[in-house]
């Protein structure tokens, strides 16, 4: 059983729990996620971690209320309990085996889309941890939904937020901020990192590609087991299929076939879509995610 220690709203269903998990907490590095349950016949349910205490044995989690689970989730209340809390999962940003002197050469600019400033925080504290600067753009449809700003501004060396309706910060998109970060503020980057709705994240790569600049992406489609073995994360990269929840999360936005990936997580919502897929996939779609028959 894992402790509830802290729970916060962060916007209109979108909440943060600290975790009581010592072993997680002691193995995890910026990148990678967990999967909790709530109880015995819960669903399991795939968190990214936005931030980790070793020393204090905790885990943090950002939820958005979406179905059911996590609706339920949202009623745990500090010191309360998880029934299971399992990971760390999946592979560690490519940042942490860099040497820190070559990341200190790097100019290098986090895009935040929603939910995503969480999984792209741990990371933009990781760097300037090891004195690396970096700058952010974090990207949401009106200023309620912008999350984890000052928290951000603490560890980024520049933080843009940018809306799309002008309520807050920059009137545009997460790619509109990045044409004026390059075209008017002359900015220039080594690499992008990219969190956040797959759309989001096509059309950063599609941009990112036009400007020459390196970038990775952190997909996280639906995830079922977490190990490969479900096949519900399955994608396609620079023609090879990958599991997001062991090969990545994160890979070569240029590389990724996102147009499969954005019809793929369609699809997967329907018991039609998942009978089609299996079909079409044979044994590269593992058929043991639990909802396709055997």
């Amino acid at each position: 059983m894992y402790k509830i220690t802290k729970k916060r709203f962060l916007a209109e269903n979108i909440f943060l729990m600290d975790v009581e998990a010592p072993r997680v907490a002691k193995n995890c590095h910026p990148g990678q996620f967990v999967i909790v349950r709530l109880d015995e016949k819960g669903e399991r349910i795939p968190l990214t971690v936005c931030d980790y205490d070793a020393e204090a044995g905790t885990v943090t989690i950002v939820v958005q209320m979406i179905g059911a689970s996590t609706k339920m989730m949202a009623e745990y209340e500090e010191g309360e309990y998880l029934r299971d809390f399992t990971g760390p999962l999946g592979c560690k940003s490519e940042l942490i085996d860099e040497p820190v002197e070559e990341l200190k050469k790097k100019k290098i600019l986090f895009v935040a889309g929603g939910l995503g400033t969480a999984p792209v925080y741990p990371q933009v504290k990781w760097l300037h941890g090891q004195g690396v600067e970096a700058d952010c753009i974090i990207g949401a449809r009106n200023k309620s939904l912008i999350i984890l700003e000052e928290e951000m501004k603490a560890v980024a060396k520049n933080v843009y937020v940018a809306t799309d309706d002008g309520s807050y910060g920059f009137h545009g998109n997460v790619n509109d901020k990045i044409k004026d970060l390059v075209n008017n503020e002359k900015k220039t980057y080594d690499l992008v990192i990219a969190i956040g709705p797959l759309i989001m994240m096509k059309f950063v790569s599609l941009l990112t590609k036009e400007l020459g600049i390196k970038t990775v992406v952190s997909m996280n489609p639906i995830m079922v087991d977490g190990t490969g073995m479900c096949g519900a994360c399955r994608l396609t990269v620079d023609g090879k299929v990958k599991f997001a929840c062991v090969d990545g999360p994160e890979f070569d936005g240029h590389l990724v076939n996102f147009d499969e990936a954005i019809k793929r997580a369609q699809m997967y919502r329907t018991e039609e879509g998942r009978a089609v897929l299996r079909e079409k996939e044979g044994a590269t779609h593992h058929g043991c995610c639990g909802h396709c028959s055997d």
